[in-house]
């Protein structure tokens, strides 16, 4: 299976922040907030970095940590090198991390570790003498089940419902068999639907955590290209990163340093993510609740649970598995365990990592580069066909959906519905008689001002009026333009964030993945719009 390939710029799309937009554009007034950027010479200096930063010792027990936690698991020759390989000093990871979501949910889930891949693929060529791995850091610990337990097949929304309390990597799949006949009646009979079925059923009804299951099924899609999947929900990684937690505890050292950050950075730009005083959670069993200090001791939120500072450091020492970062200190947390030169994330994680810098500065680790992972519009031959001859660019389907049709229509009326002359012709003209104004009674001007406020309303709505009439008139292409657009971008969303892997898979098998890793180049940092073969 082949395919065909088409750009544009993320600052095109319509989608993507001005923060964004800012970074990729190496804008000034950002760069303060990241580090090295993502090119050749910035990951030559961030090797540096990263080298005199990471112990041998903390090699071993992540190498240790891996083997155990992959134990049962069907590993590739490339994943079971590339473990051993994150033993030596000239190996490096670079890491995109994800919740836990149902069947992996929307598709981006795909991007993001396909950019991973690539991106250590491109880093060997370009570095022979080092040694890079792809990893998958699993959100296990994230308690929020409700934004992780459904997918989207074709149109139709898929959920496991179930009451869940603490982190969702605990959660027990025993009862996840109704999910699986919902989905299953909905698959034609092809032999990639019941590749599917298959899939399904191996991950979810054979494990017996979403952990479990999570990690099974991103094994089966992408460890023949040796990617390596971690969860921090592993007391022995915990260990690593216990002096972190303690100075946290003791000093509440990100709360200070994200509230500086945000002062500065939000002046220009949205905030993502306001700091607690402490970003950590206590987690138990089905438990992850909020610490918090109040009158000299601490609690866990919501629960009667009450430590002496002592206590609680003694509990760090002996139980370091109970404290768990919140989304502020999961990234330190993983720049402390992993050898990690670059995070891969979507613009909403990119843009509140850039809360982190000086956190990161000030617990002196190097902060890692952010890279935008590849987004992918997947376009079928029929798709593109109409495209074609409704004459719609592959930047105007970007468009909102009045806009374009707006567009369209006006493209082939027979009546210029553009009115931008005429409103520049009464505004010229009101301006000649707001001078007149001035020049003999400056009283009239308020009158001149809400007349000509009149007039451009009046204009507006018979322009709006006049449009309406077109559509009416031509009607099928407006709804053709609708369908195909609809098709595309379901909820008027991009496809990566609605649609789910497994409608592709239907069509094209197998083949899906090696095509995407094909095309996707991740340091091209620019919207791939592809047309599968199948």
């Amino acid at each position: 299976m082949g395919q065909s390939k088409a750009t544009i710029k993320f600052q095109d799309t319509g989608y993507f922040s001005k923060i964004m937009s800012d970074y990729l554009d190496q804008n000034g007034q950002v760069s303060d907030f990241y580090g090295n950027f993502p090119d050749l010479d910035g990951f030559g200096r961030q090797i540096e970095e990263k080298s005199a930063s990471f112990t041998s010792a903390s090699r071993q027990v992540l190498h240790s940590s891996l083997l155990d936690q992959s134990k049962g698991l069907s590993l590739s020759k490339r994943s079971k090198k590339h473990i051993d390989l994150l033993q030596e000093d000239t190996t490096f990871t670079v890491t995109t991390g994800h919740q836990l979501n149902l069947f992996t949910g929307p598709l981006y889930f795909l991007y993001k570790i396909i950019s991973t891949i690539n991106l250590a693929t491109r880093l060997k060529k370009n570095f022979p003498e080092k040694n890079f791995v792809p990893v998958y850091w699993m959100a296990t610990e994230d308690h929020d089940f409700e934004e992780i337990c459904f997918f989207n097949y074709k149109g139709t929304k898929i959920q496991w419902n179930k009451q869940v309390s603490g982190a969702v990597g605990r959660v027990l799949t025993e009862d996840i068999q109704p999910v699986y006949d919902v989905f299953d009646s909905l698959l034609s009979s092809n032999k990639n639907a019941e590749k599917l079925r298959v899939l399904f059923r191996r991950s979810y009804l054979e494990h017996d955590t979403l952990t479990e299951a999570t990690r099974f099924l991103a094994n089966e899609l992408f460890g023949d290209y040796g990617l390596v999947i971690i969860d921090g929900d592993d007391k022995d990684l915990k260990r690593l990163f216990v002096p972190y937690v303690k100075e946290e505890l003791l000093y509440q050292t990100s709360f200070k340093e994200v509230t500086k950050t945000n002062e500065r950075l939000g002046v220009a730009y949205p905030i993502q993510v306001n700091p607690r005083e402490i970003n950590l959670f206590y987690l138990d069993n089905a438990l992850r609740e909020r610490l918090v200090f109040e009158e000299g001791v601490y609690k866990v939120n919501n629960t009667n649970l009450v430590f002496s500072p002592s206590e609680l450091l003694e509990l760090l020492q002996k139980s370091p598995e109970k404290f768990s970062p919140n989304v502020l200190l999961r990234p330190l947390y993983q720049e402390v365990i992993l050898p990690n030169l670059s995070y891969i994330g979507g613009g909403g994680e990119m843009a509140y990592w850039m809360q982190l810098k000086a956190t990161f500065t000030a617990f002196a680790l190097p902060f890692p580069i952010l890279l935008l992972r590849n987004s992918v519009l997947l376009i079928n031959e029929k798709q593109r066909k109409k495209m074609t001859a409704l004459h719609i660019s592959d930047r105007d389907i970007f468009k909102k959906q009045h806009e374009l049709t707006k567009m369209k229509v006006k493209d082939i009326s027979d009546l210029n519905l553009d009115f931008s002359e005429k409103r520049k012709a009464l505004k010229e003209m009101f301006d000649e008689l707001r001078d007149l104004s001035d020049q003999t009674d400056k009283s009239f001007t308020g009158a001149v001002l809400a007349q000509e406020k009149k007039q451009l309303n009046g204009l507006d709505h018979l322009e709006k009026r006049l449009l309406r009439a077109q559509k009416r008139k031509y009607k099928e292409l407006v709804s053709r333009i609708t369908i195909l657009q609809d098709e595309l971008f379901p909820k008027q969303s991009l496809q990566e964030r609605q649609a789910n892997f497994s409608s592709f898979y239907e069509i094209h098998g197998k083949e899906l993945i090696p095509v995407l890793i094909a095309a996707l180049d991740p340091l091209q940092l620019e919207f791939d719009i592809i047309s599968p073969e199948a």
